[in-house]
């Protein structure tokens, strides 16, 4: 059975969440100025998990990103203009509603998503940390003065928001990377348009209407749902009323956005793809680390920027490391996330499962090992979604796509090393450089690690280095800037000087 909200069609359990987690009378897509928008063309939203149609959603263009854009640049000035109490107000205000609606959420999400229902409410409480911390920094925007060689001259700093900013926001987190740029830009007094990825612009809609109902003033936010990107980052990269563009993705998008936006030096942040080596030292309890591993690995059916793409174990503690490791991967349950026990939810799409099976194909092809899985899911209760089961593969070597691309699926690749220096090298032989993992007892070569890898977030004996707290963001090409703790908030701020003469 399905339901007509406003113009929103939709299948009767979604329109339940809707009705009773959110009260939407008017469910239209796009949220520009204020107002909730509709389209004549519409795109369709599907679970990956069972292949239903969900809803159907507006599909929008380059005009109606030019809409969302004039619309901010008006709203700026005013909002700008607010006391920073004021903003954090807002944001506080969110936050109750998401924590409030956590449950609906997450199940929205396990729906159009496809993670597991444990994994949707995690992400909606650090969805909601975001909004949290950014409404406390919010009035810890401080300026500073610098004293001077002349007597006569005093210098003050002055931070203030830089203006419009355009955000696109990836699929594999749809709740949590909203916030994460939403949640900082405002704080700074910023106005923003959105661009939700194409494969959940439901959790979009959920987040804006939460943000409407927060007291958000027209204009400040604002929501571009669209099938095809390409046009809206047009817009954003081109339209000079847009001061900074973020982006979380694929590092050859993010480069080609980059690009665009580079004849106008207009700013960019981008969080892009990972190649995360997981380290573990003979010192370390094996079974843990193991079970440390594979949690982090298959954390979102491995369509994690985090996830480790290369497990690297020290000869020593090998046999026992993989025993672990195989007898943890066999005992996962592959499904729909809303089914008690199922750890391991869809891959986004069929385009997925064939990367996924090209790069375990091609590790077979030259001498890897299979301990566990190593094929799509596609019988039975798998058949109408996108399934690959989750696989663990030992003799890794440096010339399979395995060890060189990102996988972004259950496919866990043992690699062993001899040594510190060996292992250090292997781990650095990327061009990515965003997370990385690290288990030893051994405080000294605890701290030579972390001083040594190339990656911008690093979890000693931790699986979860991650927190609104915390800047989260990479190096070479896992992307530029920060996102969370204070370094998130400066990426919205410029830097004013002025010099008195008194």
């Amino acid at each position: 059975m399905y339901f007509i909200v406003g113009s929103f069609v939709c299948k009767k359990d979604v329109f339940e969440l809707f009705s009773v987690g959110y009260q939407l009378l008017n469910m239209p897509h796009m949220y520009i100025n204020g107002e909730w928008l509709n389209t004549d063309q519409q795109f369709t939203v599907t679970n990956p998990a069972t292949g239903e149609i969900l809803g159907s959603v507006c599909d929008g263009d380059q005009y109606h990103a030019k809409q969302a854009i004039d619309a901010a640049a008006a709203a700026f000035k005013p909002w700008s203009g607010a006391t920073a109490y004021a903003r954090s107000e807002v944001l506080q205000n969110a936050y109750a509603l998401m924590i409030e609606r956590k449950q609906a959420l997450a199940e929205l999400m396990t729906r159009e998503q496809g993670k597991p229902l444990k994994a949707a409410l995690n992400e909606v409480q650090y969805a909601a940390d975001f909004l949290k911390w950014f409404a406390e920094e919010a009035k810890r925007v401080y300026g500073e003065t610098i004293p001077s060689a002349r007597a006569d001259q005093r210098f003050m700093v002055r931070y203030q928001p830089i203006g419009v900013v355009a955000a696109i926001t990836p699929w594999n987190y749809p709740i949590s990377m909203i916030t994460r740029k939403v949640a900082p830009a405002l704080a700074a007094g910023c106005t923003i348009v959105l661009k939700s990825a194409e494969a959940t612009p439901l959790c979009a809609i959920a987040v804006f209407e939460i943000l409407h109902q927060a007291g958000l003033p027209a204009g400040v936010a604002n929501l571009v749902t669209a099938f095809d990107p390409a046009p809206i980052g047009e817009e954003f990269c081109t339209n000079t009323k847009v001061k900074k563009l973020t982006f979380t993705g694929s590092t050859r998008v993010g480069k080609k956005l980059a690009q665009d936006a580079a004849p106008q030096l207009k700013r960019v942040s981008m969080e892009l793809g990972g190649h995360a080596p997981f380290i573990v030292f003979d010192d370390a309890d094996p079974v843990h680390a193991a079970k440390g591993a594979s949690l982090v690995k298959f954390l979102n059916t491995g369509q994690a920027c985090i996830s480790p793409n290369r497990i690297f174990v020290q000869r020593g503690i090998l046999d026992a490391f993989v025993q672990t490791f195989s007898d943890r991967v066999a005992n996962m349950k592959v499904g729909n996330g809303l089914e008690a026990g199922v750890s391991i939810g869809p891959l986004v799409n069929e385009a997925a499962v064939r990367k996924v099976s090209r790069q375990v194909d091609d590790a077979l092809d030259k001498g890897a090992i299979l301990l566990n899985g190593g094929k799509p899911l596609s019988d039975g209760e798998h058949a109408a979604g996108h399934f690959y089961a989750p696989t663990l593969l030992s003799n890794v070597s440096d010339d399979m796509l395995i060890y060189r691309e990102e996988t972004f699926g259950p496919v866990a690749a043992i690699i062993p090393f001899d040594d510190y220096d060996q292992v250090i090298a292997m781990a650095n032989d990327t061009h990515y450089g965003l997370a990385a993992y690290v288990y030893t007892q051994n405080l000294s070569r605890a701290m030579r690690a972390f001083e040594a890898l190339n990656f911008g977030i690093i979890g000693i004996n931790d699986i979860n280095p991650t927190s609104a707290a915390a800047p989260f963001g990479g190096m070479n090409e896992s992307g530029v800037g920060r996102e969370g703790a204070r370094e998130g908030l400066s990426e919205y701020l410029e830097t004013k000087l002025g010099g008195f003469s008194i």
